[in-house]
């Protein structure tokens, strides 16, 4: 059994409290690892409606459904908690767009099943009242994954297109809190702005004033930002977030959690599945490695995993840090093009997984 933090262990004793069928699939993640196998959160883009038109947004691509695809519908939903919990999968991100603009959001829930999965729920916040908060809670989704950009309410609410966007967020989460939802708050950060005192201001006044942590977001060039190739980060700026994450309540998705040390977590960690049925390695790398309405769920993450930079260990983010993958694959192939990208026309023979992530994580002592 892994050595837990003691935060990392409150959050497993709720968990078995609250949803002990998740709890029993969480601990079972070490021995799913070990054998080479994902245990993908999976973030589900179930929708593309939203209330904001985000400077930043990186789903811009699949808005107006370009190739005129199918739509997942509650069947289809149903379907793919199925197959996830088949799979030994635990965890739903309900992402869009924004969640709770959708009409049909708690039959949403309903089919995903939240007593065989640990529900988080993005929003910008602008909807969350007290009561949405409570309401949210007792359907339930778990946690709230909320958007906010900066610590000046101006400089937030014209990157977000909405004035009054930054103060709903900020009182919401109190509404969270005190519905008895699970919160974080994810910002994006670019390399500009990982150096400068608002970053360092606005995760103060999170931790210390809110009692939130805080996710980073790096930047990617994507979406709203195809092309932002200078708000990319580089190591040694990521090495400057590991010494902030020493001090603060700090974490990308790069940081080991409950002794795990998993590095790129695309396909392994983390899949997304899109509004049509595509599965991306990542929400921001845009190629599809399989289609969920056509074939199962499995097989899609199999193929996923036998591309090396998602089927072998990196201490990297691909799309956030790594200008060579970066020009060679998403600027070289999928720039331009209708999204998602077919892997085969992304990844190559070159491409195939020589050395499993697992196999590495056990001959460096990854696992704790």
């Amino acid at each position: 059994m892994t050595q837990l933090s003691s935060n990392e262990q409150t959050k497993r004793n709720k968990l078995q409290n609250e949803k002990p069928l998740v709890y029993e699939k969480m601990l079972k993640f070490d021995d799913k690892l070990r054998n080479g196998e994902s245990i993908a959160i999976i973030q589900f883009q179930y929708n593309y409606a939203c209330n904001f038109r985000c400077q930043h947004c990186s789903i811009q691509g699949f808005q107006g459904n370009p190739q005129n695809k199918e739509s997942f519908t509650l069947d289809n939903v149903r379907k793919l908690s199925k197959e996830a919990h088949e799979l030994g999968l635990a965890r739903f991100v309900i992402t869009g767009g924004e969640p709770l603009v959708f009409k049909d959001f708690d039959d949403l829930v309903a089919a995903l099943d939240p007593e065989k999965f640990y529900i988080n729920c993005d929003s910008n916040g602008w909807l969350l009242d007290a009561a949405k908060a409570k309401h949210l809670k007792s359907i339930g989704v778990d946690r709230i994954q909320l958007s906010l950009d900066s610590m000046d309410a101006k400089e937030h609410d014209d990157f977000r297109r909405a004035p009054g966007s930054w103060r709903r967020a900020v009182d919401s989460i109190n509404h969270a809190k005190n519905a008895g939802l699970d919160i974080f708050v994810q910002t994006v950060v670019t390399k500009q702005r990982l150096y400068s005192d608002e970053f360092i201001q606005f995760v103060e006044f999170l931790n210390k004033d809110k009692e939130v942590g805080v996710f980073v977001t790096y930047a990617k060039p994507v979406g709203s930002w195809e092309g932002n190739f200078d708000a990319m980060v580089n190591r040694e700026d990521m090495a400057y977030m590991e010494e902030l994450e020493k001090k603060y309540n700090l974490f990308t998705h790069l940081t080991p959690a409950f002794g795990r040390d998993m590095g790129c977590i695309a396909v392994k960690g983390m899949i997304s599945v899109t509004q049509y049925g595509d599965v991306l390695p990542c929400p921001y790398i845009h190629s599809s490695i399989g289609n969920v309405f056509t074939e199962p769920l499995k097989d899609v993450i199999d193929r996923g995993m036998d591309i090396k930079y998602f089927g072998e260990w990196a201490d990297t983010c691909w799309i956030a840090a790594d200008r060579p993958f970066v020009d060679e694959f998403v600027a070289g192939k999928m720039y331009g093009k209708t999204l998602p990208v077919p892997c085969e026309e992304v990844f190559g023979e070159k491409d195939k997984t020589v050395v499993p992530f697992n196999k590495h994580m056990l001959q460096t002592g990854k696992f704790e």
